[in-house]
């Protein structure tokens, strides 16, 4: 903005300063002289130039400050315009990589929530599972002295065996109704 405003005034410049030396070029004397007094020497034999025959002047220097706003001008647009393309692309990328994310996220959530549902689940199976096992080691406990009896030898338990099986034997053969021998 301040380069054009800039340029502008320049240009403005160059206008009055041409005006003013296209008006002075015509000049040949900045005197009126008086129609009254020939005798009055000449001053001026050819009309005012001024610097202009210099090279470049004042004019020429307006002109360089005006070509260098003028470029000062395309840069910064150039550059304005490279930013912004930069900036467009980063909001687009920001933009898909939010919405990857965002999804990401809700698949996450989901797949956390079936699996703390599976787990509750695995936990109340363990739990009664973990009963079940309570329950028949109790019951193992309990069984197990009138199973293994450490006291008693082998040929003693045999011996009971036997006594117990003949003995169940006459029970059936009373029951046939058969005598006892």
């Amino acid at each position: 903005k301040d380069a054009q405003e800039a340029q502008t005034a320049v240009e403005q410049a160059l206008v009055v300063l041409k005006d003013f030396y296209a008006k002075a070029g015509g000049a040949t004397a900045f005197v009126q002289q008086d129609a009254a007094a020939p005798e009055a020497p000449e001053i001026f034999d050819a009309p005012y130039k001024g610097m202009s025959g210099e090279s470049g002047g004042v004019v020429g220097m307006l002109e360089v400050i005006e070509s260098d706003f003028a470029r000062l001008e395309a840069d910064t647009k150039a550059a304005e315009a490279t930013a912004q393309k930069e900036y467009d692309s980063f909001m687009t990328d920001s933009k898909v990589d939010k919405a990857a994310k965002t999804k990401d996220i809700e698949h996450k959530e989901t797949k956390k929530q079936e699996q703390s549902k599976t787990l509750v689940v695995k936990k109340e199976d363990l739990e009664a599972n973990q009963k079940e096992l309570d329950a028949a080691v109790a019951y193992y406990d309990k069984l197990k002295p009138s199973c293994v009896d450490a006291g008693v030898s082998f040929e003693d338990r045999v011996a009971r065996r036997e006594e117990e099986i003949k003995s169940l034997q006459e029970a059936l053969q009373v029951l046939n109704g058969e005598d006892l021998p």
